[in-house]
């Protein structure tokens, strides 16, 4: 390129994995390895799952950066998530890269969220490292691994210089790779010099002025917002004058009041920002990801980061419950608006919509789990809120309805081939692809809607003997498959408030799956589990055993329940129909109509019937 000058001191590179494929774990041996941890110091498993959530379920969801140095370079790593769900974090952290390392289970081979996150990447046209890991496995068929990673590039598009990869294989959890499988198993040494020969230094114009991308958002009580990003031309210090360009081209003048880079995890003050590295700017407080950060004198944009439609979208609704502000702090829906406008900011997949109740917002973001997430943060900050079930975005296409479609990867066992099938088949989905390779186990491919998919998992997970494996990626719009049945089961709703008694519950079991236990606080209109039939039913979980003062010729029944399976969050949004919510507390996750009343329900009902 013409009068561009590399900056070889420094090296960008993103790590993509398919969930539970080692990457964090890689990550934490090039830390001790690349000198950002003493040999006697004490630190945390899993250092860039900072996120209590992220070590809780052993995956990524946020998008992070760390740095560690190797032969006096300084190596940037971009950790991307491995859930399609969280696809803004991974285009936005692309864009700070100049090369990947694919990280690829020597067993399971490339997994369709492998897929998701390379696709991003060969279209940014980055330089792809591919790391076989665990190859210690007694499963482990790395060369049938590397093959199978060959035909996804290939499937990809890859042109021929990004096929032309080179190859490593490791163990992460014992920090060693190499570049033959027979090689001496040492250290990370050949992985840090592949990364220092393959993945290229940034480059830039030394004849722009000083250009910034925001990729990602911090705070800090001190310092106020922060904007991260990677530096594409010109340098800046401290106190310098310069502007940030937003949506909409206009220019606002910020000053720089604190300059960082990343050292190890942790951030490190520096006076100068280099072209080509990530560093963090301090002193603008309106400022969103995709902005650009340049100088006042002479303010020029850069393209800003694209990120896909949303497909699915949640409404998000103040608690409306006779419990309301027993458990929470944060009741009201200012602070739910506020809350969700901050996402918004940190999070680029996500947009808030407001509804006709000015107490109701319209959340719409990649996936349910997203949403899950998301709700799963709010509660643990001390939000109650109510949240409907998901619902997919639709489109209009030359006058034709359009739904969303995911491409859907099973892996079960042979005898469970029938009831995924038919399942799938119910929803509309229709098989693509089938792989028996004689091990008792087959792969299937299957063309889905996505409101096909949403209350199925839990169901697959219980069909499957919890053996199954099911992923999925978003396959584009297609014409509406029609209408089909989205639960076979109706509600048992409590009646009336008061708290839930043994013996009713007892009595109410041959009805169907309860949901809550003895001793739980309820009120009218609350679902209480879950009927064997597909009506609703109101009943009386409060009704408690009439004592008399004469005696029985024979023994009392024994009140033995059925243990209850927890309510978890993904589980409650799976279940609820059109016409019920989820109430979200800090402590609490219960199920209920969306009208309370009884008498009330009944009146719509039977108007809805007439109409």
């Amino acid at each position: 390129m013409k009068n561009r000058i590399v900056n070889d001191s420094v090296r960008n590179v993103a790590i993509i994995a398919h969930v539970d494929h080692g990457k964090t774990t890689l990550v934490d041996a090039m830390f001790r390895q690349g000198g950002v941890f003493r040999d006697n110091q004490e630190m945390n498993d899993r250092v860039m799952d900072s996120m209590d959530l992220e070590r809780e379920r052993g995956i990524t969801i946020a998008a992070k950066n760390c740095a560690a140095s190797w032969a006096g370079r300084k190596i940037n790593i971009i950790d991307t998530p491995g859930h399609a769900d969280f696809g803004g974090e991974v285009e936005r952290s692309l864009s700070m890269a100049n090369g990947a390392i694919l990280l690829v289970d020597a067993s399971e081979g490339p997994l369709p969220q492998t897929r998701f996150v390379l696709k991003k990447t060969l279209e940014a046209g980055l330089k792809v490292i591919v790391v076989v890991n665990k190859i210690d496995r007694k499963d482990g068929r790395p060369e049938e691994v590397l093959s199978e990673i060959y035909d996804l590039f290939i499937d990809l598009d890859a042109n021929d210089e990004q096929l032309e990869f080179p190859v490593l294989y490791a163990i992460g959890r014992d920090g060693v790779a190499m570049r033959g499988l027979e090689d001496e198993r040492k250290d990370l040494t050949p992985l840090f010099e592949t990364i220092i020969e393959k993945i290229p230094a940034p480059s830039y114009d030394p004849e722009q002025p000083f250009q910034m991308l925001v990729a990602d958002l911090s705070y800090s009580d001190y310092l106020g917002r922060l904007a991260v990003g990677r530096v594409f031309h010109g340098t800046a210090r401290n106190n310098d004058a310069l502007a940030c360009i937003g949506a909409e081209g206009k220019p606002k003048s910020l000053k720089v009041s604190k300059l960082q880079t990343y050292d190890g995890s942790s951030l490190r003050e520096t006076t100068e920002a280099q072209p080509g590295d990530i560093v963090v700017i301090s002193g603008i407080e309106d400022v969103v990801i995709g902005d650009t950060i340049c100088t006042r004198d002479n303010p020029r944009a850069l393209p800003r980061i694209n990120v896909d439609e949303p497909t699915v979208s949640m409404r998000f609704s103040i608690n409306t419950s006779p419990l309301v502000g027993q458990e929470g702090k944060l009741v009201q829906s200012s602070k739910i608006r506020e809350r969700l406008h901050k996402e918004t900011l940190r999070n680029v997949a996500i947009r808030v919509e407001d509804s006709d109740d000015r107490d109701c917002f319209i959340v719409k973001g990649r996936g349910e789990f997203q949403m899950a997430i998301i709700i799963e943060q709010m509660r643990r900050e001390g939000f109650e809120l109510t949240v409907g079930r998901p619902e997919v975005i639709y489109r209009e296409v030359d006058g034709k309805l359009h739904e969303p479609i995911e491409h859907v990867f099973v892996d079960c066992d042979e005898a469970f081939l029938g009831i995924v099938t038919e399942k799938l088949a119910i929803r509309k989905g229709r098989m693509t692809n089938l792989t028996n390779n004689g091990t008792g186990r087959i792969r299937m491919e299957f063309s889905v809607p996505s409101r096909g998919l949403i209350g199925y998992r839990d169901e697959f997970l219980t069909d499957t003997k919890g053996t199954g494996i099911m992923n999925s990626l978003f396959d584009g719009y297609e014409p509406y498959r029609g209408d089909f049945p989205t639960r076979f089961t109706g509600s048992l709703v409590a009646d009336r408030p008061g708290v839930a008694v043994a013996y009713a519950l007892f009595n109410l079991e041959p009805r169907g799956e309860m949901f809550i236990v003895p001793g739980v606080p309820i009120y009218e209109g609350m679902i209480i589990g879950e009927h064997n039939r597909d009506n609703d039913i109101d009943v009386n979980p409060a009704k408690g055993k009439k004592l008399t003062n004469m005696r029985a010729s024979g023994k009392d029944e024994a009140v033995t329940l059925t243990p209850v399976r927890p309510m978890t969050l993904e589980r409650a949004i799976h279940f609820v129909r059109e016409d019920e919510l989820v109430e979200v507390t800090p402590h609490s996750i219960r199920l209920r109509k969306a009208v309370l009343s009884a008498m009330e329900r009944h009146r719509l009902g039977g108007k809805k019937k007439k109409d």
